[in-house]
């Protein structure tokens, strides 16, 4: 069965931004955990590094990644032995995917562990459980929605990525092409009927992923006071 342009767009950015989505929670969860709950030598230089990504012109970082993934560079074909063929590949989109995301999902991961009460955890401690044991029994599922929403938050902001992913990926119809740079081409080359189409698309993704995410992160509902 052939898709048509339009949908294999869309399916294409929605597969690779859920996957660059599930890379970015590996690292950080427990970076995000760190920075809340430990004091370290450093600890500003870690999250203003981890930061850098939200601030910096998206072009920036994409050619940063070129530099890095260069024949040449540190994790290029000279130095490794070996091609990890990430530039102008899907592979490149997750790459940039998952920098760009990276940032926001360690802050908001973050603000979510530093609203669990540590006391909770030090009790836990008392009761005999490991550190390990008190995370994941104790603090992730406390933690829960705030991860949910910034889970959400790293996919919505890898599936609206264009400057580095177009550094290091390009547009390559049907190879690289995203949902943002498919627009970006439906609108210079003058097709308004496509462009209007997929920014449709994208404003009821973004819509529905915010709108979750919002639920997620509503406020609690408070019990009455009872007065004696």
């Amino acid at each position: 069965m052939i898709m048509s342009p339009v949908l294999e767009v869309v399916i294409h950015t929605v597969c690779w931004a859920l996957l660059a989505t599930a890379f970015v929670l590996i690292p950080a969860i427990p970076l995000a955990y760190g920075l809340a709950r430990y004091e370290f030598p450093g600890k500003r230089a870690v999250s203003a590094l981890v930061t850098l990504p939200m601030v910096l012109p998206p072009t920036a970082v994409g050619y940063l990644l070129l530099y890095v993934l260069a024949d040449a560079g540190v994790l290029g074909r000279d130095t490794l032995g070996f091609d990890l063929d990430i530039i102008l590949t899907w592979k490149g989109v997750i790459v940039a995917y998952a920098v760009m995301s990276l940032p926001l999902v360690v802050r908001a991961a973050r603000v979510s562990f530093e609203e669990v009460d540590p006391r909770l955890e030090t009790m836990s401690r008392t009761l005999g459980y490991s550190a390990c044991k008190t995370f994941f029994v104790i603090t992730l599922p406390l933690a829960s929605k705030g991860l949910a929403a910034a889970t959400i938050l790293g996919f919505t902001r890898a599936m609206g990525e264009f400057g580095a992913t177009i550094m290091v990926a390009g547009n390559i119809p049907g190879r690289t092409q995203t949902l943002a740079s498919a627009i970006y081409s439906a609108q210079q080359s003058g097709n308004f009927p496509r462009a209007n189409l997929l920014l449709g698309i994208a404003l009821v993704i973004g819509f529905t992923a915010v709108f979750l995410m919002e639920w997620l992160l509503g406020p609690r509902r408070r019990e009455p006071v009872k007065r004696a």
